[in-house]
This record gives structure tokens, sequence and C-alpha cells, in this order.
């Protein structure tokens, strides 16, 4: 939906299950309706699209004209997509081949690019468009000697999307690629994004550009800041404890736009100054592994170092260290809750988020994502239509 301010805030759809498009199209018919009824009654509310590759082959081939039908009846838009997971998501083991196929191969490059061709038939006129996708590859399958190798093909790809989006550009449709950091991605973040566009993606944009385009060097830079900018995922930057601040200022010193915030929550254990013991939290904590997500954990020490783990199972042998104060843990809890027993949430950070964003909004796009909806414990679940309409209230809260 609209904000009366400025933007447009809605959830990611990649919370239902749902792989091929009849069943991504019944989730959406089953669920938003009732939704909207509840957090836009009056007006036209926005979706948050996830399609699988399977998916956008099928609804390519179909037609999207039946979908467009149906949103313009129901009072709905698509101004966001999610593309990062390629393939399945649900009810089945997805681990760190949530990155997979990465930003080195054709089968990434294809799949954005239908994303986008079906993006850009979607969003509104005057509006722009974004699509968030993976952080080019997952850290832990490359050696350092490999870095060079990687970052080029990935780089050498991700430049075929800025061209098929200056093409869409010229015909007055404004759309971006929103890169989004996370640990033990290749891009985990700020520093390294940051890093990123000035190592790689600016001077290979400047070298294969420049004459692909027909364009100044000066010119493809400000094609490349235009179409691929940032997914501001603040789990992702509160488990690496980066201050949203210092972040965000990062970014926007560098001249790197954030294309997309997603309003999600990450989940931490503090182990000073309360009665828990190391062995209560290790029980809590083991309770939430489970086989579907990676839930990436970072620790900090009493000397603000950090240590990080691939997944739950990793971590859970050195809980015991006394020298480790506090765990943050990947895993998007529902957002409108800060505390869970012995753990807390960092809703903290998205209020922080929402406070810069009220003070200098810096996108057009929120997005609240809680996608691990189905592997929470049993005490923390509830109707997830109720949730979902929830989770926006409270973030639309927050913006007043």
């Amino acid at each position: 939906m609209k904000l009366p301010s400025h933007g447009h805030i809605t959830y990611c759809s990649n919370i239902h299950p749902g792989e091929t498009w009849p069943e991504v199209l019944t989730s959406l018919q089953t669920h938003l309706p009732a939704i909207k009824l509840q957090v836009s009654p009056n007006g036209p509310m926005g979706i948050g699209l996830r399609l699988s590759n399977q998916a956008s082959i099928e609804l390519k081939k179909l037609g999207i004209e039946p979908f467009l039908e149906w949103m313009q009846l129901q009072g709905f838009y698509v101004f966001t997509m999610n593309g990062f997971p390629y393939g399945g998501f649900h009810r089945q083991t997805v681990k760190d081949q949530v990155h997979q196929p990465d930003w080195t191969t054709d089968e990434r490059v294809k799949y954005t690019e239908r994303l986008f061709d079906l993006l850009a038939k979607m969003v509104p006129e005057g509006m722009d468009g974004g699509i968030s996708t993976s952080p080019l590859s997952y850290k832990p399958w490359w050696t350092m000697e490999q870095h060079h190798t990687v970052f080029r093909a990935a780089t050498e790809n991700l430049l075929k999307i800025v061209v098929q989006l200056h093409r869409y550009q010229q015909q007055g449709i404004t759309l971006h690629l929103d890169i989004e950091p996370e640990p033990d991605g290749l891009i985990e973040n700020s520093l390294e994004t940051v890093r990123y566009f000035e190592e790689w993606l600016m001077p290979l944009g400047r070298k294969v550009l420049s004459g692909q385009l027909n364009v100044t060097e000066d010119e493809v830079e400000k094609i490349i800041k235009r179409h691929v900018m940032v997914c501001y995922d603040v789990c992702h930057f509160a488990v690496t404890y980066e201050s949203p601040a210092e972040a965000m200022g990062r970014f926007l010193e560098a001249g790197i736009g954030i294309g997309k915030i997603q309003i999600s929550s990450a989940l931490k254990g503090n182990f000073t100054g309360n009665q828990y013991s190391r062995e209560e939290y290790a029980k809590v904590f083991k309770s939430l592994d489970e086989p579907t997500y990676l839930h990436q954990v970072v620790a900090r020490d009493s000397e603000n170092k950090l240590h990080q783990y691939q997944d739950l199972p990793d971590a859970l042998n050195y809980l015991s260290q006394p020298d480790v104060i506090e765990w943050r843990t990947h895993f998007h809890v529902p957002v409108f809750i800060e505390s869970y027993g012995l753990l807390q949430s960092t809703q903290g950070d998205i209020r922080e988020v929402l406070q810069l964003w009220i003070n200098s909004p810096m996108t057009n796009h929120l997005e609240v994502e809680t996608y691990t909806w189905e592997v929470l414990p049993d005490e923390l679940q509830t109707d997830i239509t109720t949730s979902i309409a929830r989770e926006l209230h409270w973030v639309i809260e927050q913006l007043r």
C-alpha cells in the first residue's frame, strides 16, 4: 500500500509455500484479499512477489494478462520482487543451496532477466520497480585464490542485467537490481558492498559498457548506480552487528542507492547480567536448529571481537566459552515480537532503520520479510493471515 508520507509498504510472498505458478497464484488469491481487508481496505495494496525459476517460466509462457486483470479488479499492484531464491524454498532442505545457481552462471542471469521482463509489465506507470537478489555467491564455496575469478564472472553477468535495465529506462520504465548482503554471502556487509562497487562493478562496468552502450565512462557510472542498488535486509545487518546509521551512511557516502528495505528481525541472546545458565541458552538455541534454512550465528566476545559460524550446529559447541557475551542468529522471526523467553529479537534495529527512513527516505520500497513461519516452534506460530496483517500494522504504527 502507498504510505501517506512516501513510498510503498508490503510483505514478501515467499512466506507462502508454492514453487509453480498455479501454486503461487492460489496462495495470493487465498491470503491477499483477507490481508488487504485488514491493512488497506479503502486503497490499493502492493505485492512483494516471489517467483521461483519454474513459476517465472510458467507465468511468462501462459501470459501475464489474466494476473494483471485480477490485480486490477482486486486493487493490487506489484512494485518489488524477490529474486534471491531460485528454486524450492519451503518444506525441503534449502540451506546454502539458496545461493544456487549463483551469479557466475547463465541460469541466474536468465532467471533475473525473465523476472525483470515480467516486472516491467506489472509495475504501475511512474513507479520504480526493484528485484532483490543474492550477494553474488556463497563465500564458503570458494577459496581466497578463487575469489578473483568468481567476482569477475559474477560482475560480467550482472552487467548484462544493467544493459537490460538501461533499455527499459529508455522506454520510460525505471527498474533496479538490489544486491542483498548476508552473513557468509560473497558480499556480507556494507564495507564489502562498497568495496565491490569500487573494485569490481564500476571498473569493469566502465570498460565493458562504455562501448556497448556508446556512452562516456561518467555516464556508465550513472547508469550502473541507477540500476544496481542494495537491498538492506535489517535482519542480515543486525546479525553482523552493523549499526544501521553507519551502514547507510557508508552507502550514501559511496553514492550507492538503497533500492529496498526488507524489514526483518533476527534472534539474539545476551549472556551477561541475567539469571540463565549457558545450558539453558544452549537448550533454547538447539530447539531452533531445523533442517530447512541456514541460521548463521555471529558471536560477540567481551573484547567486541566477532566470531562467525555457518549454521547453528556449528556454533552450539562454542556456547560455553566464558568470554562470549552475545549471540545473534539468522532467523527471520515476526517483527512485532520483541522477546522470546530467554532470547530477544533485533527489533531495535528495525526501529532505528525506520526512524532513519522517516528522517530521510532513501527508498520507495519497504517490505516485511518473515519467511521462517513454518519452522518456528509451535508456541510461536499463529494464523498466518492475521500475523502478516499484524506485522504490517506494527510497521505502519512505527512510521507514525
